[in-house]
């Protein structure tokens, strides 16, 4: 999890995860949609699929990106976002 206050302004937090499998990362995408679901929170837009190994989920003030192992390799967002303060890192 990223705190993004400081270094952009269209979200304040990034959660950035990944699944190894399609069905992790559909799993993972099905437990916020229902935990979040129960508190009537929707996302305002979702993009991507468990195929194209990125699922983007937009809350406004919270972003979170799921991630296959490849692709979260590939595009670093950590990195590019580098300046953003770290909150929570799990292993």
């Amino acid at each position: 999890m990223l705190d993004m206050r400081g270094v952009c302004t269209f979200a304040d937090y990034f959660v950035i995860c990944s699944g190894d499998t399609q069905r992790q990362i559909e799993a993972i995408r099905e437990e916020i949609d229902e935990v979040l679901g129960r508190e009537a929170i929707e996302p305002h837009r979702r993009e991507g699929t468990v195929d194209s190994g990125w699922i983007l989920m937009d809350f406004g003030d919270v972003i979170i990106h799921i991630f296959a192992a490849t692709e979260r390799e590939y595009y670093k967002l950590e990195r590019l976002w580098g300046k953003a303060t770290p909150l929570i890192r799990i292993q």
